[in-house]
C-alpha cells in the first residue's frame, strides 16, 4: 500500500523540500513525478487580479484521500502527496502540488496525471476570480471532464 499524504492549507509549500522528504532514505524509489499548478493572470481572455479557492474542510481531504487511494490501487507507486492551497491567491502563487514516487517512471507519471485529472473534477473546491469586470465563479471545464473520463476508458 502506498504512503499517502494529503494537506489542504492556506500557506505556500516548498516543492523541493517536500520531494526531498519523500525520497529520504528510500532506495526503492527510482522515479519521482511531480506537478505544480500555478495561478495565472488571465483566464478565458480576461485579466485576473486574484483567485480565491474555497472548500469544505474534512470533506475535501477525504475526497483527495479517495483519489489517492484509487491511484494507489491502479498504479505501482510508493508515495502519493497532494498539497492544495485555499484562500486568496495572486497570479504566480502556487496552488497545488502532486508528487508521486515509484520504482519506475511510467507508473509515477501516470499516477501523477491520474491524480490531477481526478482532482480537477472530483475534489470539492470552488474558485472565484476577481476581474476588472467584477468577481465571477469559475465553471468546470469540459476539457477537465474529458481528461478524467479517459481513465475510465483505459481501464475497460
Amino acid at each position: 500500500m502506498a504512503n499517502t499524504q494529503v494537506r489542504v492549507q492556506t500557506g505556500d509549500f516548498d516543492a523541493g523540500a517536500e520531494i526531498a522528504r519523500l525520497r529520504a532514505g528510500n532506495a526503492a524509489i527510482g522515479a519521482v513525478a511531480s506537478f505544480i499548478g500555478v495561478a495565472r493572470d488571465r483566464n478565458d481572455g480576461t485579466q485576473v487580479a486574484t483567485l480565491t479557492l474555497e472548500h469544505y474542510p474534512g470533506m475535501t481531504e477525504r475526497a483527495l484521500e479517495g483519489i489517492c487511494a484509487q491511484a494507489a490501487q491502479r498504479f505501482d507507486v510508493i508515495d502519493l502527496l497532494v498539497i492544495h492551497r485555499v484562500g486568496q491567491l495572486q497570479p504566480l502563487d502556487q496552488i497545488v502540488l502532486v508528487v508521486v514516487t515509484s520504482a519506475h517512471r511510467g507508473e509515477a507519471f501516470a499516477a501523477c496525471q491520474f491524480v490531477m485529472d481526478y482532482l480537477k473534477t472530483e475534489a470539492p473546491f470552488w474558485k472565484k476570480e476577481a476581474t476588472p469586470q467584477g468577481s465571477r465563479w469559475v465553471d468546470a471545464r469540459e476539457s477537465d471532464e474529458a481528461a478524467r473520463t479517459r481513465w475510465s476508458a483505459a481501464s475497460e
